[in-house]
């Protein structure tokens, strides 16, 4: 690892289309064991992680697909998102805008649209995704600390020389992780992050967003 903190996070952007090459055990076991070290409050590390690769990960992606092609109802753990207002609203349009532009989709083009959302459910070809979850009686500051230990994850992929791309959609369906899994009920599934080597020939990974100002979400006092 050679990448500073910095490097890692200005580096670090999610990735669409990835290498069929798979991440070799050693070193998956060695970014897993530094995301470990998360923060998380009173220590509890709440975050259980289900890692899918291989056939387990061709099937799960071959289901996925099979249910968003007939149009099965998602049924997530974690329901009510809520209506977005802007700024926020506007800052999802641009990113979309961003990664429409990439790919040569035009805004009018609904089928290109729907063509690009479809492909988070073939996990962009990734050959590795982490299904991220907790248990269910734990309280929203449990699902703070699972988001640090996403970012975490990230880094550290980041700081070996992986790529990642965080996915809501892979809270779609949590009965088939569940399944796959064998994981008890009450491990309730929040997202999924698809990660492995970049393809950098993919259109979709020319795609960087921008931050707002410092001052539209930081405020210093005193």
């Amino acid at each position: 690892m050679n990448l500073s903190l910095k490097d890692a996070v200005l580096g670090r952007h999610s990735i669409r289309g990835f290498q069929s090459k798979s991440v070799p055990d050693a070193l998956l076991k060695e970014v897993f064991e530094l995301a470990q070290w998360s923060p998380s409050g009173t220590n509890q590390q709440p975050w259980q992680v289900y890692v899918a690769s291989g056939g387990t990960l061709e099937t799960l992606r071959a289901e996925f697909v099979r249910r968003t092609k007939e149009k099965v109802p998602a049924n997530p753990d974690y329901k009510g998102k809520g209506r977005l207002k802007d700024p926020w609203k506007a800052r999802r349009r641009d990113c979309a805008k961003v990664l429409y532009d990439a790919m040569g989709i035009e805004w009018e083009d609904m089928d290109g649209r729907g063509q690009a959302a479809f492909r988070n459910f073939e996990m962009f070809d990734a050959p590795h995704v982490a299904f991220l979850g907790m248990d269910g009686s734990m309280s929203t500051s449990a699902a703070a600390d699972v988001g640090m230990y996403a970012q975490t994850l990230m880094l550290s992929l980041s700081a070996h020389g992986l790529a990642s791309c965080a996915q809501g959609t892979m809270g779609h369906y949590p009965d088939l992780v569940r399944e796959t899994f064998a994981i008890d009920q009450d491990i309730k599934i929040l997202f999924g992050i698809s990660f492995g080597y970049e393809d950098k020939s993919h259109p979709a990974n020319l795609a960087r967003t921008v931050r707002a100002a410092l001052a539209e979400n930081v405020v210093f006092m005193g």
